[in-house]
């Protein structure tokens, strides 16, 4: 196994009438393509309220690679997604967008993170006569969202506002109907979804009109020359139609946001709750110097989500920072390898130590998490083989000992190389010099550093795979 956790997926909508949105729809994911690589799709809707879908397994740019395929996806509005199971089989099947029937049309969804309680919702539904096809919780969010009695007027807000009170979980939706697009946060807010805009021209009157997207990320909104506007609130039900944009709140915020996206999900140059990342982990990098200094000549991050908190230690340290591994951005998952000789292989395909900066060098090997340990272990062997004298791990997080439940793909405390075990022996098993991690109130600290100090209050962070504390109820997995 990896030792890198993986996000569920990322999610996009769009709403420009005035244009084809397909091609956008497929730059956005790409641009989203680090929350999920296993499967995408993209759903449209036309101006005659007819729905086209396409998706694939693999990469964006594997199952988008053609106009062929995207221009029989017509339509000014539209939804993406790009996924990573952690419910329900890597097989097309569970792929993303849903299309259901409902008694207002198609409906389309497009769903990022876990129903924390699907089971007993599964459980209830079933006992109730509704049958399912498929493994993953996003059949429970469609047969919740069609459940609400309202046959004479589509009020898709009301049929939301019904499943944030029913399902209990951690989810960011886009949905899709014939005349508008659709975006919510779960009342703790604790999968991101946010909130751009950007010009178009009407091509009959020549007008400049205002449009709106929403993503997963804020990175998505720049490759399609969109700017960022806002976070959707947690319990907020956002409407995007040709009136512009609406809002109400469907459930009461409750706000736990998860705290991972700024350890390693989100893309460094996102912004997340109107900060950008890759300050708030140089942030990290900085408390985690103070927090576990080191006696060394160097210090050198896991590329690529390191770099920033190498950064923060550097600066903080008075430590010169270097480049020590190189990274192949080619090379994918190593867990997809054929054999177990190749598995092993994997790490060295993907770094290669820069002999030259280690050689006799005490080095500080920054790391934003570690989970497993497997790949912590390698880079260890790796640099020591390179040349190193001494390697200090340093982690910018607490270390994971308790699984996730909604959304990750941590719910094997099994595999957990810090569960049960303290620093000492971690580093005993990762074969460093010396390890520390970041303590709980230094990630929190260097997180609400950045937020304005009249939000701060209103904030609040899931860290249960840090701590146990969960901020739902959980089936019994």
């Amino acid at each position: 196994m990896e030792d890198d956790p993986k996000e569920k997926c990322g999610v996009f909508g769009i709403y420009a009438p005035e244009i084809e949105v397909s091609s956008m729809i497929s730059l956005a994911l790409v641009a989203l393509q680090h929350r999920g690589q296993e499967s995408c799709g993209i759903t449209t809707c036309d101006e005659k309220g007819n729905f086209h879908t396409h998706k694939g397994l693999g990469l964006v740019s594997q199952v988008f690679n053609s106009e062929d395929i995207l221009s029989p996806l017509k339509g000014g509005f539209g939804i993406g997604h790009t996924r990573y199971s952690t419910a329900g089989k890597p097989t097309l099947e569970n792929g993303q967008p849903v299309v259901v029937e409902t008694w207002h049309g198609k409906l389309g969804i497009a769903q990022n993170g876990n129903l924390s309680t699907q089971k007993s919702l599964r459980k209830k539904l079933l006992s109730s006569g509704v049958g399912f096809f498929k493994e993953s919780d996003i059949e429970v969010i469609a047969q919740l969202l069609c459940s609400v009695e309202d046959k004479e007027i589509p009020n898709w807000e009301k049929r939301i506002s019904f499943l944030m009170h029913e399902a209990d979980g951690a989810y960011s939706l886009c949905l899709l109907t014939r005349d508008a697009v659709y975006g919510c946060r779960d009342h703790i807010g604790l999968r991101p979804l946010c909130i751009g805009s950007f010009q178009v021209t009407n091509p009959v009157t020549n007008e400049v009109v205002t449009r709106y997207a929403l993503a997963s990320e804020s990175c998505a909104f720049f490759i399609i020359g969109a700017t960022y506007l806002r976070e959707v609130q947690p319990g907020e039900i956002v409407r995007i139609d040709n009136s512009g944009i609406h809002s109400i709140q469907g459930r009461e915020p409750k706000p736990s946001f998860c705290i991972f996206e700024y350890v390693y999900f989100s893309r460094p140059d996102s912004i997340v709750e109107d900060q950008l990342v890759i300050e708030v982990r140089e942030r990290m990098g900085i408390q985690l110097a103070k927090e576990g200094p080191a006696e060394a000549d160097i210090v050198i991050g896991v590329p690529e989500s390191a770099v920033p908190a190498a950064t923060g230690y550097s600066k903080q340290s008075g430590i010169p920072l270097k480049e020590g591994l190189m990274k192949n951005r080619y090379v994918h998952r190593t867990f997809i390898q054929p054999t177990q000789t190749l598995r092993k292989l994997g790490v060295s395909m993907k770094f290669t130590p820069v002999v030259e900066n280690l050689k006799g060098k005490r080095v500080v090997l920054v790391d934003d998490s570690i989970v497993r340990g497997n790949t912590t272990l390698n880079l260890v062997k790796l640099l020591f083989e390179g040349g190193a004298k001494e390697v200090h791990v340093r982690v910018s997080s607490p270390p994971v000992r308790s699984p996730c439940f909604m959304g990750l793909d941590m719910s094997d405390t099994d595999h957990m190389v810090a569960y049960n075990k303290t620093e000492e022996e971690v580093c005993k098993l990762i074969g460093a010099t010396s390890l520390k991690y970041l303590s709980l109130e230094g990630m929190e600290q260097a997180v609400k550093a950045g937020i304005t100090e009249n939000k701060r209050e209103k904030r609040g962070y899931c860290s249960a795979c840090f701590t146990g504390k969960y901020p739902l109820p959980i089936d019994d997995w």
